[in-house]
């Protein structure tokens, strides 16, 4: 069996990175942009740091910045109108998962109108065309989406999130620039950044994984359990720097699960957002501990090789019991000491068990957990959490 392997086709890193923007767009031959961003990051001054450099170029564009936490088909229909009425003919995606991913959406529909109810995007789509060019800015360091070929929609109808899987919707440019993420609040900072662990463990231990996707998830494990700690709750240059790992860390994490898939914690994960709007990254992180529990006995030696990166002290010497349950217990210390707890007491309510079972069931990163299983498993972890 042959194993893909997809990333953007350029991208830049480092702190003045999104100075290549314009240059780019020039390059390109582009005329007009859509920018796709949510409104919090204009108010506070983030967007512009591109738009700054956008008017200094004369480099004309239009702001779309109705992008919500937890984009939805109506987020994504919006910005394909404002697309056509803009007349645009590339989009710059500014923001976290949620405007990427509105942002991916709206770049597939423009060039294959026959999925414009969004919702026949779900799963592995056929679609013919590439999404229009795009350049992806995260602010976040924790989704990666500039580097996946994935994004996650809301379907506010039926209280459900879909995930769609398309080569075709892999951004042509990531700008990965700390600048961008240096005003983040610490909440944001630590559900983001276990967001980027969940995806770098559930990576290395997914039935997909192989010797190159374990190479960047255990190196993208290293990076953040050694600095997420400091970028949140560090200050000045210690902050600073650990922001800047924190960016490279959650993108090295992105470039291997995008390509084999994740596990039973998004599976999980998702139902919370899509119905008590919780953050992402933060149902991630109270999942993982108890999604590693669950999955242990079908990982081999891998929560040996996530004791050595996270400097498990003795690693070296625990039986192979030893060494998972150390594994998950510094995932654990590493989620308490940024401020999230491991249990969804106050979030899942005992009516919702079974529903938010079923649709983590029918969850397209399912496939992909190591260890066998059931609705009657997922029920059961979740009470275990409450």
């Amino acid at each position: 069996m042959a194993n893909r392997f997809c990333l953007n086709p350029t991208s830049y890193h480092g702190f003045g990175a999104i100075e290549q923007i314009v240059p780019t767009l020039q390059e390109r031959k582009c005329k007009k942009a859509l920018i796709v961003t949510d409104a919090s990051l204009v108010k506070f001054g983030v967007v512009a740091n591109v738009t700054k450099l956008l008017d200094a170029a004369h480099f004309p564009y239009a702001v779309y910045d109705e992008v919500k936490p937890n984009p939805t088909i109506q987020n994504v229909k919006d910005g394909v109108k404002a697309y056509e009425k803009e007349k645009a003919d590339c989009i710059i995606a500014i923001g976290g998962g949620s405007s990427m991913d509105t942002a991916k959406g709206i770049g597939i529909i423009v060039n294959n109108p026959e999925f414009a109810d969004v919702r026949s995007l779900e799963g592995v789509a056929p679609t013919k065309n590439h999404a229009v060019f795009t350049i992806a800015v995260p602010t976040t360091a924790g989704t990666a989406a500039e580097v996946t070929i994935n994004y996650v929609i809301t379907d506010e109808e039926k209280h459900r999130k879909f995930v769609c899987v398309d080569t075709h919707d892999l951004p042509d440019v990531a700008v990965v620039d700390p600048t961008m993420m240096l005003s983040m609040p610490k909440r944001l900072t630590a559900a983001t950044g276990m967001d980027a662990l969940t995806h770098a463990i559930e990576g290395l231990i997914t039935k997909g994984a192989w010797e190159m996707s374990d190479m960047f998830h255990l190196e993208a494990i290293r990076i953040i359990s050694h600095n997420l700690r400091a970028s949140v709750n560090g200050s000045g240059e210690e902050q600073k720097k650990a922001r800047e790992e924190m960016a490279l860390g959650q993108y090295i994490a992105g470039m291997g699960f995008s390509n084999v898939g994740l596990g039973m914690v998004h599976s999980m994960a998702h139902p919370l957002s899509a119905l008590y709007d919780t953050p992402h990254g933060e149902a991630c992180s109270r999942i993982l501990p108890a999604g590693m529990k669950f999955n242990a006995p079908y990982t081999g030696t891998k929560y040996r090789e996530i004791c050595r990166v996270m400097d498990v002290p003795g690693y070296e010497k625990m039986s192979q019991e030893e060494y998972r349950e150390a594994a998950i217990q510094a995932v654990c210390q590493l989620s308490h000491d940024v401020g999230i707890e491991n249990n969804v007491k106050g979030i899942v309510k005992e009516e919702d068990l079974d529903f938010l079972a079923s649709s983590a069931m029918a969850d397209a990163c399912m496939p992909g957990n190591p260890a066998p299983i059931s609705k009657e498993d997922v029920i059961k972890v979740y009470k275990s959490l409450m």
